[in-house]
């Protein structure tokens, strides 16, 4: 169905377009610890079971803190790391990785709302490799059942350990643990290119408390715990045929990977990533929401969701924001893109003028101050497909959530995230990617630091006692006839009056009493007229 928009605009309404924006949320399966790599892989070690409570990490001699600069000859080269992810957001991005002996070839989806290190064991008709463990000489099978289930799809499988290597990664070789996945429902999609799923999270998502994929490497490998994402598809289509670039980087930061300042909110509690949304802006306009509206039940930070979720009355506050901007209500009278999550433009038109900026706020890590990630409509009105040699069409990159704020790859597109597990934070700054392709469309405004939410009460309050002081001094001066500096208290009825009524501050008759005898003492000795 189409319908005539203000010219020279043409929206198309598909009213199937919801099912195009399936997003992977992604709910944990912890895996376990390995062996050395020198050795033949060993049974996991279960660790105790993970409490709710937030959980410190152990220290792990020199491998606390970033790692801004590494030794191309020793484990970590992170240049060699820069551009070793493909995809997009709407299918997710994947690292190439080999597994077992003799090393077989498999892309993993990288995932940070997830702990829980997966692979196709078995045929399917979505996946193109899968690992199949009777070819590997070093696989050894736990004998474990594994069932995993997420808001779309599940899967069950076999846990066993065996050998991995990245070959855009770290150096060397590390025993893991893995889910091999022997059936699926719902996981894996048509025209995804990954043939299974590395979590990336804490071992405290609820499941069974063994070592996950990255605890392992930052033992084995004596890495830093911390790891970077950079996902390179802000503007591009999130579906097409081709594929676009990051970067994981496992160990550090890459400088190149980002330009500006790295802003730091607080890792709340260590399952998810979970960080704390003080408030969202729409065009510059607060959405005036309490601060728990956005926080309920948690907000996360997960690049295994496609798009950016928010919660109900959230989405609803952000739809209707976006519709009373003024130029928005001059171009769209029928907003399909809300309605169907699609819509479709002249190929010569580009929609993002219609839409304003969303800016999230975040803690920063001194808690009486915070920062703002600001999102482009580049980032959330989304290139999906085209129609005939006239149309292109959109997706709305905003879903509703029942249980969470999801800032998904919508949103991490435009930024280089890292997850600093050591000193329990996530930083952003931009990323250069997110407009190398069309630098004229595609943007990503810097992060800019913002004072907390404290001192703006505090300080109009100041700036309305100082207008009222001065004003009241003025009267007093004009009442008592008087120099400045005596008015005060000479007329002392007169101002006491005043100043209790006008600046609410309460003071006794005998305060001013007091200062009066003094003032008084002083005119007396010639440093002011005798009444």
């Amino acid at each position: 169905m189409g319908t005539s928009l203000a010219a020279p605009s043409l929206l198309l309404l598909l009213a199937g377009a919801a099912g195009l924006c399936r997003a992977l949320f992604s709910l944990p399966l912890r895996v376990s610890p390995p062996a050395s790599p020198g050795g033949s892989p060993s049974a996991p070690v279960l660790l105790r079971p993970a409490s709710s409570s937030r959980r410190q990490q152990e220290p792990l001699g020199d491998t606390d803190g970033l790692a801004l600069a590494s030794d191309p000859g020793g484990t970590l080269n992170f240049l060699a790391m820069v551009e070793n992810l493909q995809g997009d957001s709407g299918r997710g991005y994947y690292l190439e990785m080999l597994i077992g002996s003799p090393p077989q070839a498999l892309n993993i989806l990288v995932d940070t709302g997830s702990s829980n290190f997966a692979v196709a064991g078995a045929p399917d008709p979505d996946v193109t490799s899968y690992f199949n463990p009777e070819l590997s000489s070093t696989y050894k099978s736990q004998g474990i059942d594994v069932t995993v289930k997420y808001t779309q799809g599940s899967w069950t499988g076999m846990l066993g350990t065996d050998v991995i290597t990245i070959p855009k990664g770290i150096n060397g070789s590390y025993t893991i643990n893995i889910a091999t996945i022997l059936e699926s429902e719902n996981f894996f999609l048509p025209g995804v290119k990954w043939h299974g799923i590395l979590g990336l999270a804490y071992d405290a998502l609820p499941s069974s408390s063994v070592e996950t994929f990255f605890d392992s490497l930052v033992r084995q490998a004596k890495i830093p715990n911390i790891f970077s994402l950079q996902m390179c598809g802000a503007g591009l289509p999130v579906s097409g045929s081709g594929t676009n670039g990051g970067s994981l980087v496992l160990g550090g930061i890459e400088p190149s990977l980002y330009k500006g300042d790295i802003w730091y909110t607080p890792i709340k509690e260590e399952w998810y990533y979970q960080v704390e949304i003080l408030k969202l802006e729409v065009g510059g306009q607060n959405l005036e929401l309490d601060c728990r509206e956005y926080n309920a039940d948690k907000a996360i930070v997960d690049s295994g969701t496609t798009l950016l979720r928010l919660p109900q009355k959230v989405f609803s506050a952000v739809v209707q924001a976006i519709v009373r901007t003024d130029h928005l209500q001059k171009s769209i009278k029928i907003l399909a893109i809300f309605m169907y999550h699609l819509a479709c433009w002249d190929k010569t038109e580009r929609p993002w003028s219609l839409f304003p900026k969303l800016s999230i706020y975040l803690r920063d890590e001194n808690s009486s101050r915070s920062f703002r990630i600001s999102i482009l409509p580049q980032l959330y009105i989304q290139p999906i497909l085209g129609i005939g040699e006239n149309l292109q069409c959109y997706r709305f990159g905003i879903s509703s959530s029942t249980n969470a704020l999801v800032i998904g790859a919508t949103v991490m597109e435009g930024f280089y995230v890292i997850f600093d597990r050591a000193q329990r934070r996530v930083g952003f700054a931009v990323s250069p990617c997110a407009g190398k392709r069309n630098t004229q469309s595609v943007q990503c405004e810097g992060l800019s630091c913002l004072t907390g939410f404290l001192w703006r009460p505090v300080m109009s309050s100041i700036a309305t006692i100082l207008m009222k002081f001065i004003w009241t001094l003025l009267v007093c001066l004009w009442k008592c006839k008087r120099p400045f500096g005596v008015c005060l208290f000479l007329c002392n009825d007169f101002c006491f009056l005043v100043y209790n009524r006008v600046l609410k501050l309460n003071l006794s008759p005998g305060f001013y009493k007091i200062l009066n005898k003094y003032v008084l003492n002083a005119k007396i000795a010639g440093t002011g007229p005798n009444p």
